[in-house]
């Protein structure tokens, strides 16, 4: 790489590049004086770096911006390139919605701007069209209001400029600025506040208390107003321009081509509810809200901070987390020395659980904040652990009223987590768990870490970790491992079908075809033992031959699958059929969940028989104690939208393939004719003037093309009914899984009179417990270790004892469960709500149920 390069990615941090100086102005100074020399011969190499280094290392955009304002001194056509480049990569990101990308370049050019480099009136006139679209979209009349997240995403770009250069634009364009604010404040005022309900960390369940949290504008729009009022001070924020201020005021500043934001999408013709919730949902998809703040800790920790500080920190600390996704010991490196005065280990933290825990997905795979987190722990050994510790202790002690998705996620980031520092927690701080009722939320939380690490290890190695709390081995799951009906090691009295299931084993053994079998089962199995018999030994034979190992279970399945698939064609028999590997593995839910996916995806099992198995009774039981028949429900339902998703993706590739296929064929058949149209004369009569070797193999190359058009487009074809069948499928999957989750919800939950909101469900038959459910709930944590001040259980008293009843839990993980699957699955959801609505949320549904859909799918009724 050469110097100049390394000069620009380096520049801010400690490295050999700048002999470990860790001033910015020598930093500055260095990389000006490289580039300047370059300029000359390496112009055309230098300019996309600069934009590339800005655009992904956006917390060192003030260094780049008072480099460029530098260069500017020295050759004002380059920089104008600059801008220029800058204007056409903005138009793009706004004509196809890239929000990183806009975000990031208006905060370049608010720096340009405070380098000399950029005129203050046209960054003014940037944030006045953006603003004009923002106001035009959420207008009753004009717009169209259901697309009001492009126009707060848009209101957000402009305020988180003003950290990077509100003071210069007060100081150059303060009547320009000041109009901004003033129409900020005006779209303030026509917009509908947004509800966070349906995508909040936590069950908040309004009671009808009057007071109505901030959504995520209105937040910033305070902290920007604060910062305004406090002179534009920003200790988050380098300014290293001023250092080069008398210098910079010499360069010529350039004038920002104009921009054009996209039309927003027509309302429907029918304009309703639904179709204003399809929009808006399509909407928040292309323009999601970036975070989500997760307050872990209390305010002590982080109270030294201004409010904008803590914005820009969390700023940095997403970009670094976007940028550097791949890349998890850089991204580390970076997250550690940002360009900030103050220690954040606490906001940091939370920044990434927030993360971590975003719904409706994290923006990137969860296996990447636990390497960040892990490699973030060895980089501050002495100080992130604690911090981590601290965080979960928080976490558990308001695990009740955390989100069941986020839960889940919590469960499987830390015991991967544990998994890469040997396991250790101090257990004994929750050993009082199994003092709780068995559906106690800490409780399970507990069970299930303990299984999800045995998972990632061994029986006996978790045991041996939780050696201090030894009582928790009751939570640990079973050690034993295949449960077989007709096993002759045990020593049980053998009957016939023992002797089934060994002959069964003896053909395997002996390399019998799956026909072979098929004959035996047919003639000599099952007219005499009739369907059940005939299916449990020959599964459960073949689930043991497969046990030894997951290889051992595909070849199996591979070898041996249509024996299975012919004694379970239908929907009943495949319901026996999970009912059968379920009990085979018993002690192992691991080998459950890969087992009936495995079949799932040789078509051995369909997803409305697991759908229908999980609801049979003793699944049900489970709902409120156990993740596993979640679990299976989750890999069904995945697989299920995933096989759609990769045939979308086949589906555009193809037409891709169509269109150049089309081209191809048609320059092809027009070579030939232009070939067979030329003549030429012969002793004055005309002949053909191209040889015939050369008409002939154009002649072969047409009909290659068109064959190969003619193929791509069967192949389109069939992919697009394969699709149109899978989507059929997925809404019977859909509504078969609500009206499954309707009725067992009516048979349990408490009349709607006497819960008609969850908090009411919690406290069903509790005030006669010696709790005080008043008293508060701060996640505390002290300053040496992170552990907690005061037992919080479960969300309920500083006792060790959970007031909600069984039935009332069992209620309220299954409504958790509802809300988590609307929410994930809410693009597949959201075409077929017309028909939901008819057939499963009808005026007669519980209340509850209702709302938990609706919250999923961020419904709200009172929208229009």
């Amino acid at each position: 790489m050469s110097s100049w390069r390394s000069l620009l990615l380096r520049i801010g941090d400690k490295c050999s590049e700048y002999s470990s100086s860790s001033e910015f102005k020598d930093h500055i100074e260095i990389c000006y004086g490289a580039l300047r020399r370059e300029l000359e011969h390496s112009s055309t190499d230098i300019l996309p770096f600069v934009l590339q280094c800005a655009e992904q290392l956006p917390h060192k955009i003030p260094l780049y911006g008072t480099v460029v304002g530098l260069l500017n001194l020295e050759d004002e056509d380059f920089v104008k390139k600059i801008i220029e480049n800058i204007q056409i990569s903005f138009q793009d990101a706004l004509d196809s919605g890239n929000c990183d990308r806009i975000r990031i370049l208006m905060r370049f050019l608010t720096v340009l701007m405070c380098s000399k480099v950029l005129q203050p009136a046209s960054l003014v006139v940037v944030f006045e069209t953006l603003l004009s679209s923002a106001a035009t979209t959420v207008d009753e009349e004009k717009g169209n209001p259901s697309w009001q997240a492009r126009a707060d995403f848009y209101a957000t770009c402009i305020l988180c400029c003003l950290p990077w250069g509100g003071a210069e634009l007060v100081e150059q364009a303060p009547e320009e600025i000041e109009r901004v604010m003033a129409g900020i404040q005006a779209y303030l005022s026509i917009r509908r506040h947004t509800s966070d309900s349906g995508l909040s960390f936590f069950e908040d369940d309004e009671s009808g208390g009057d007071l109505v949290e901030k959504d995520f504008l209105e937040d910033l729009w305070e902290r920007i107003q604060v910062l305004s009022s406090n002179g534009w001070k920003v200790e988050s924020v380098p300014r290293p321009h001023l250092s080069f201020e008398a210098q910079l005021v010499a360069g010529k500043s350039h004038e920002f081509g104009p921009i054009s934001c996209p039309e927003q999408p027509d309302l429907p013709s029918i304009v309703s509810d639904v179709t204003y919730g399809k929009q808006k949902h399509d909407a928040e998809l292309k323009y999601p809200q970036r975070m989500r703040r997760l307050n872990i800790f209390p305010p002590s920790k982080t109270e030294d901070l201004q409010p904008i500080d803590r914005f820009v920190v969390e700023e940095y600390l997403l970009d670094v987390l976007l940028f550097f996704n791949g890349c998890r010991k850089e991204c580390a490196s970076f997250m550690v020395g940002l360009p900030v005065p103050f220690r954040y280990e606490y906001l940091m933290a939370e920044t990434i659980f927030s993360q971590l825990l975003l719904l409706p997905q994290p923006p990137f795979k969860p296996i990447y904040y636990t390497l960040v987190i892990m490699d973030l722990c060895k980089a501050l050994p002495g100080a992130f652990p604690a911090v981590v510790a601290g965080a979960v202790r928080a976490l558990f002690e308001k695990i009740a009223d955390l989100d069941m998705e986020c839960r889940t996620r919590l469960i499987l980031w830390f015991s991967h987590h544990l998994s890469n520092f040997q396991f250790i927690w101090p257990w004994e701080e929750w050993a009082y768990v199994l003092d709780l009722p068995k559906w106690a939320p800490q409780r399970v939380f507990v069970q299930e870490v303990l299984e999800r690490e045995v998972r990632l290890s061994y029986w006996d190695k978790i045991k041996q970790s939780i050696e201090n709390a030894p009582a928790l081995e009751e939570l640990l799951p079973p050690k034993g491992g295949p449960n077989f009906k007709y096993s002759v090691e045990d020593g049980p009295e053998k009957t016939e079908q023992h002797a089934l299931s060994a002959e069964l084993c003896n053909k395997v053994k002996g390399r019998q075809t799956a026909r072979e079998i098929l004959s035996w089962i047919e003639e000599s199995m099952y007219p005499v033992h009739g369907l059940e018999v005939t299916l449990s030994v020959v599964v459960q034979t073949l689930l043991d031959i497969g046990s030894k190992s997951f290889t051992h279970l595909i070849t199996v399945l591979e070898r041996y699958g249509q024996v299975i698939a012919k004694i379970c064609p239908d929907l009943d028999k495949q319901v026996m059929l999970l009912a059968e590997v379920s009990s085979y593995w018993k002690n192992n839910t691991q080998m459950t969940a890969i087992a009936i996916d495995r079949m799932m995806g040789y078509r051995l099992i369909s997803n409305l028989a697991i759908v229908r198995w999980v609801f049979s009774p003793e699944n049900v039981e489970q709902f409120h104690i156990s993740d596993r028949p979640w679990e299976i429900l989750r890999n069904a339902v995945g697989k299920t939208y995933n096989r759609i998703t990769d045939l979308r993706k086949e589906i555009s590739s193809l037409k891709k393939g169509v269109t150049s296929a089309e081209e191809a064929a048609s320059k092809a058949k027009a070579d030939l004719e232009a070939a067979e149209s030329k003549l030429t004369l012969v002793e004055g009569e005309p002949v053909l003037g191209e040889t015939p070797a050369r008409l002939k193999r154009l002649k072969t190359q047409a009909e290659k093309a068109k064959e190969e058009e003619v193929s791509i487009c069967d192949s389109l074809e069939a992919k697009e009914a394969l699709l149109a069948r899978a989507l059929d499928e997925n809404e019977v999957l859909f509504l078969i899984l609500y009206k499954n989750f309707s009725n067992i919800l009516m048979e349990r939950l408490p009349d709607a009179s006497r819960a008609g909101t969850l908090q009411a469900l919690k406290t069903i038959h509790g005030d006669s417990m010696a709790v005080d459910l008043e008293e508060s709930s701060a996640m505390e944590v002290d300053d040496e270790n992170g552990k907690p001040k005061k037992s919080q259980s479960n969300g309920g008293g500083a006792t060790n004892i959970y007031t909600v009843r069984e039935k009332e839990q069992w209620c309220l993980s299954t409504l958790g469960y509802v809300k988590a699957f609307s929410r994930q699955y809410a693009s597949e959801i959201w075409p077929h709500v017309e028909r939901l609505d008819m057939e499963v949320l009808t005026e007669d549904v519980h209340p509850l149920f209702r709302k938990a859909v609706y919250s999923g799918l961020c419904r709200f009724s009172n929208e229009l």
